[in-house]
């Protein structure tokens, strides 16, 4: 019999990532951060224990994946959707609504990964966070940024602390008005993209909060506003 190729080793590999990633979200969600353990998580993905140690170097590295993984899916499948966009500021719009869409689908998942980050390790690198930042960087581009590296990064940290006043618990911001301080900042036609429910989160018993956000978002004319001019919102361009 013949030796497995690189090729489909990789994918075997990748398989068992994924199947590690998935599982940790499910439980997550279930059952929340501290009552999730290592050994649930790879009974859930059918995994050797081992295989945890091997790829991550503990169990906050691995949810820190999963989330990245989540993200990076939720934005591919927006914007691969149909009718696949054309005009830079429909992908850009997809792009927001896509990571604050999270809030609603994933509330318990993103409050304890907003948690996470800020801890002393802080933002862990990963496959799955290089993804996200791709296509992320990738949406800017196509928006226009003249620096789409330097936009990406403003980009990165009005989304988180968005996401972070979306799921305060007790006093969290309507998803309708930082969506449109977003929108509005990139000059974005509110009826572009793929708005999310409004309905806030739920409380959860036990859930990690995130921590309260650092300042407010950036508007039109405000602080780290581009210097390119924001029309009146009107009918989408091309």
């Amino acid at each position: 019999m013949s030796p497995r190729s690189a090729s489909v080793n990789e994918a075997m590999r990748q398989r068992s990532r994924d199947r590690l990633l998935q599982a940790t979200v499910e439980l997550i969600e279930e059952r929340g951060y501290e009552a999730t353990t290592l050994a649930d998580i790879t009974q859930r993905a059918g995994s050797a224990r081992g295989l945890v140690s091997y790829y991550y170097s503990g169990k906050r590295a691995l949810v820190q994946s999963a989330v990245h993984r989540l993200m990076a899916g939720q934005l591919a499948a927006a914007l691969e959707a149909e009718p696949s966009p054309v005009a830079g500021d429909e992908v850009l719009a997809r792009a927001i609504d896509a990571i604050l869409g999270l809030t609603r689908t994933h509330t318990k998942v993103m409050r304890i990964h907003m948690a996470a980050i800020l801890q002393d390790e802080g933002f862990l690198r990963c496959p799955e966070q290089q993804r996200l930042q791709t296509l992320l960087r990738d949406s800017v581009a196509r928006w226009g940024a003249p620096d789409p590296e330097e936009e990406y990064r403003m980009l990165r940290a009005l989304l988180m602390g968005a996401t972070v006043a979306l799921l305060l618990p007790g006093a969290p911001m309507p998803l309708s008005r930082l969506r449109a301080e977003l929108f509005q900042r990139y000059g974005l036609d509110l009826r572009l993209g793929r708005p999310p429910a409004e309905d806030e989160p739920a409380p959860e018993n036990g859930a990690a909060a995130g921590p309260a956000l650092p300042g407010g978002l950036a508007a039109g004319g405000g602080p780290g506003a581009p210097a390119r001019a924001l029309p009146a919102p009107g009918p989408a361009r091309d």
